[in-house]
């Protein structure tokens, strides 16, 4: 069972997100913090275009490596270039302690990574460039191409994946036997799952900043608030969280997925009982930092009824686009086909077969679908249709469907099974032995930070 399962939100955010690695001669020191204490972070007071030695300018340096300008800029470029969001110098401006201290924590992790001999093979690096290609649609080196497009080095994807996967490997060596979830384990939340039956969860995504340190909690503030109005003008959440969420579930776009009230911070769930379904949250002051969550949605454990549909579906293709004003006669012949076989098919075998005499340019069977997941348009045309009739020809601009249901039942959403448990298990490990090992590295790491001014 793996520790992280890249969703494409987040992996594809992680793939805009990484630092551009900065060399710089070192120079004299302007104060030094020492293990056991967080270290503070920089404030950077001018804007605008820099010069090259301001680009090399050091702004921290983490046992020994350097973090430079050049790095802390970069990252708030991808940062706008990933969200697609136009951002303000000064909105910019407002990012960047927060950004320092992120960068900060990466070369921590890095160089953990370094002393564990944890090595991500190429092969899984380029596995995962081309999953983000992929699910994005897009052609094979498209993503190289955007990158370089904008500035950004492939260098910068190919370091911030194998970041990522490498610290996996840090999980999976710290957890030991926990990473195994046994039978019993999930046997005794299966038991809790039922006491609890009735009772509120919620479908919970978060972004958390940490506070080390109650001197930094002004900066933290500040950062979440900025990024908050960010969420409000559109940025994606899954790609925010992915860049800045210091909780492991930034691996996950931030999701929790849905979880019981006694899971939460108590702050979290006051306000998840009152806001609205999809509005980000204000700052919420909670154990350890701040947090920022968004609301998919609320249920009863063990409550969440759905409509589940079995389907099959002909598809008459047209050989050209169609234009609603001039159709071709193959588009008439097409709609002709497709009138009679609405009038005629008996039974899904019919749809079937009528599907493979089309050349089954799509599937015959698209798998049982939830009736509230489909689109309005398409559950409008499905709720009403009795089980074994067919629809009316759905003509669409390369060519007609016709759909049949099969079966309607109604299945509880909210039974969770038991590699569910398991995942839910070994996730709750994972970001508690992540936010462990975090703590470890910055009290034992000798932080040497600058001032940018």
């Amino acid at each position: 069972m793996g520790f992280t399962r890249f969703s494409l939100p987040a992996l594809a955010a992680l793939a805009l997100s990484g630092a551009v690695a900065g060399a710089a001669l070192a120079a004299p020191d302007s104060h030094r913090h020492h293990a056991g204490a967080p270290a503070p972070v920089a404030k950077d007071a001018k804007a605008g275009a820099p010069s090259a030695q301001d680009e090399d300018a050091i702004v921290a340096i983490v046992n020994g490596q350097i973090i430079t300008r050049r790095d802390v800029d970069a990252r708030g470029r991808l940062f706008t270039l990933s969200t697609g969001q136009p951002m303000s110098q000064e909105i910019l401006d407002r990012l960047k302690p927060q950004i320092i201290r992120q960068l900060v924590d990466e070369k921590l992790r890095m160089q953990e990574i370094q002393r564990l001999h944890i090595n991500v093979p190429t092969d899984a690096i380029a596995k995962s460039i081309a999953d983000i290609e992929s699910r994005n649609g897009m052609q094979k080196n498209a993503l190289r191409d955007k990158l370089a497009a904008d500035g950004v080095s492939m260098t910068t994807l190919i370091d911030q994946i194998r970041v990522q996967l490498a610290w996996s490997g840090v999980l999976r060596e710290q957890l030991g036997d926990r990473s195994r979830v046994t039978s019993a384990d999930i046997r005794q939340r299966q038991a809790a799952l039922k006491r609890e039956e009735g009772e509120p969860e919620y479908l919970v995504s978060e972004i958390f900043v940490p506070v080390d340190d109650p001197k930094n909690s002004g900066d933290a503030l500040k950062f979440t608030e900025t990024i908050i109005q960010q969420l409000r003008n559109g940025a994606p959440f899954p790609i925010v969280a992915a860049q800045f969420s210091q909780a492991q579930t930034a691996l996950e776009g931030g999701s929790l997925g849905w979880v019981h009230a006694d899971n939460l911070d108590p702050e979290v769930v006051e306000v998840a009982k009152q806001m609205p379904i999809g509005a980000i949250s204000n700052p919420i002051r909670v154990a350890g930092g701040y947090a920022i969550i968004t609301l998919g949605g609320r249920r009863a454990v063990g409550r969440d009824m759905a409509t589940m549909l079995s389907l099959r579906q002909a598809f008459i293709p047209f050989t050209s686009t169609l234009n609603p004003a001039a159709p071709t006669p193959q588009q008439e012949q097409a709609l002709q086909q497709a009138t009679a076989l609405s009038a005629n098919a008996k039974s899904c075998d019919d749809i079937v077969a009528a599907n493979k005499r089309y050349g089954e340019k799509r599937p015959s069977d698209p798998g049982d679908l939830d009736l509230a997941r489909l689109n309005p348009q398409m559950a409008g045309v499905l709720k009403p249709l009795p089980v074994g009739k067919a629809t009316h020809p759905l003509v669409s601009t390369d060519g007609i469907d016709i759909i049949m249901i099969c079966s309607r039942s109604e299945k509880n959403m909210a039974n969770q099974g038991a590699e569910a448990i398991a995942d839910q298990l070994l996730n709750d490990r994972v970001e508690m032995v992540s936010r462990q090992i975090n703590r470890d590295l910055h009290r034992k790491a000798t932080i040497v930070m600058r001032s940018t001014s």
